[in-house]
């Protein structure tokens, strides 16, 4: 069976021509499609509107999944990582932020293998406590390159520079060319990661974890290149590469507690 992986739903603002419904929970496409074709199973992980279901959701959502994609979406609530909204914040949603901020801390114990881009890139680094830019244009002199294109998002619009030994630099080699739609970003790390990628002008573009394979995340959208640069399809690739590992060695696990040895050295049921 293929590893699933799970999703954690946006939503939509308004109604849609294809939802009509208002605030309707979605993924991006390119995503589902990039872990199907990586050769996982990709499974919507939606937020509850009541927080007091939160961790009861969380534990139904970890028993099932053998692996976790943070995608892109909204600006994350500042008060999460101990700041006051800037006048530049952009829209946030707080049960989606609750949500995938217990998500993470409880996916990252558990030892559940995480890929992150973008926003998710961004939750990954606040659920460890670490913080970010909320208006990168305004609150980093040295931010000098455009981070929001205007082109298309399928096209790569600068470069990134890969740290040498990371597990970033193994996927993808010491030089990437990649798109860029973002006006927050990481700024002091969380505990446990190290930056794997950089812009030009010091960006972080890459985290992942110091000691495993757990964790890895990108400022980029890989799931809209790999038509056209199908080395980012690597990094989808790796997920579901970690998550079959992460899945056998549950089973593994499981199986092993199911049974004890009596003093007579028989098997029997604990």
């Amino acid at each position: 069976m293929r590893p699933l992986i799970g999703i954690p739903a946006d939503q939509l603002a308004v109604p849609s021509t294809a939802v009509n419904t208002v605030n309707a929970m979605v993924v991006p496409r390119m995503i589902k499609n990039a872990i199907i074709e990586a050769g996982g199973t990709p499974l919507i992980l939606p937020f509850p509107e009541e927080f007091p279901v939160i961790d009861r959701l969380i534990a139904d959502d970890l028993a099932v999944i053998d692996g976790l994609m943070l995608p892109g979406g909204p600006d994350i609530d500042p008060t999460l990582y101990g700041q006051e909204p800037l006048p530049q914040l952009g829209a946030v949603v707080y049960p989606e932020d609750r949500f995938e901020l217990a998500l993470v801390h409880r996916a990252v114990t558990e030892g559940l293998p995480i890929f992150a881009t973008c926003r998710g890139m961004q939750m990954l680094n606040v659920a460890l406590g670490g913080d970010l830019y909320q208006d990168l244009a305004s609150e980093d002199s040295h931010a000098t390159i455009r981070h929001a294109q205007a082109a298309s998002g399928q096209y790569p619009t600068h470069h990134v520079n890969m740290m040498a030994n990371t597990h970033l630099e193994k996927l993808l080699g010491p030089r990437g060319y990649v798109n860029s739609r973002h006006h927050q970003a990481v700024r002091h790390l969380g505990q446990g990661l190290r930056i794997s990628a950089t812009a030009p002008d010091g960006v972080v573009e890459g985290i992942e974890s110091i000691a495993s394979e757990q964790l890895l995340g990108v400022q980029w959208h890989p799931e809209n290149l790999y038509p056209n640069a199908p080395e980012q399809l690597r990094l989808f690739s790796d997920l579901v590469r970690r998550a079959a590992k992460f899945k056998r060695q549950r089973k593994t696990f499981t199986l092993s507690t199911l049974y004890t040895e009596d003093r007579g050295g028989n098997a029997a049921m604990s």
